[in-house]
């Protein structure tokens, strides 16, 4: 596989994974507001990801298109980040791995806009408008939880211990990153790092949460290792089309 393919895989898989995530709170989100808003947040991110989708399959050049891609590959196919894989847990762990997530993929579509590539920084900067709701939605209850009661704010502080140490991968550069960046059409893994933290060490003041300490830890979702995790909402994700391929509505 190329590197291009890789990289565009990368963001395609990232927004699908996130997007069927939260498509699981449909019908149990805590209010009847936040259960539309995960819903259209989640068709949001499922129609960013048939775009890079197709993009890759176009690259690619084997015949596959995005909903091959989404549904016929295997677990180690998959080139998303871990943290965008793991169980929904309770609303704040849901919130606290959006907006960590969120704050990334602004900064990333923003680098991407200017890309020197036509078509990916064509979808970074369609995908940009979608994204900066989304951050704003997140941050908001992030701030919400976080300088709400005793138990929300416990909860809030405790999604993000949990969460924390997977952002590592956010900025974990390979030879697929730095192939991309040198050639204009991505940027370096690690460019995004500061600028990132300072936002949402911003935003975790504001909800009165303190930041976890660094770990050594690095996940690798996007080099195709992922937790256990992912090959069960796979499985859930892709029944129908394994068990009728090519089925039509």
């Amino acid at each position: 596989m190329s590197a291009k393919v890789e990289y565009v895989l990368r963001f395609g898989d990232n927004s699908l994974i996130l997007g069927q995530r939260l498509a699981e709170w449909l019908g149990h989100a805590p209010v009847l507001e936040e259960d539309i808003a995960s819903a259209n947040i989640s068709l949001d991110l499922i129609g960013q990801a048939r775009l890079w989708l197709t993009l890759a399959g176009r690259i690619e050049g084997k015949g596959r298109d995005e909903d091959r891609l989404a549904y016929h590959r295997e677990q180690q196919d998959f080139r998303n980040f871990t943290l965008l894989e793991l169980p929904n847990g309770d609303y704040a762990y849901t919130v606290v791995r959006r907006f960590l997530f969120d704050a990334w993929h602004c900064l990333a579509l923003d680098a991407l806009s200017g890309s020197h590539d036509t078509d990916i920084a064509a979808i970074a900067a369609k995908s940009r408008k979608e994204a900066e709701y989304h951050r704003l939605h997140s941050g908001d209850w992030l701030v919400r939880l976080g300088d709400g009661t005793g138990e929300s704010h416990a909860r809030t502080q405790a999604a993000l211990e949990l969460q924390w140490r997977y952002t590592a991968e956010f900025f974990d550069s390979d030879a697929v990153d730095a192939e991309m960046a040198e050639s204009g059409a991505g940027f370096a893994a690690a460019s995004l790092r500061d600028e990132w933290l300072e936002e949402v060490t911003t935003v975790l003041a504001e909800a009165t949460l303190k930041v976890p300490a660094a770990a050594k830890f690095v996940s690798h979702g996007k080099r195709g290792r992922h937790s256990e995790h992912l090959s069960r909402l796979l499985a859930e994700m892709q029944v129908l089309q394994r068990t009728h391929p090519g089925a039509k509505w």
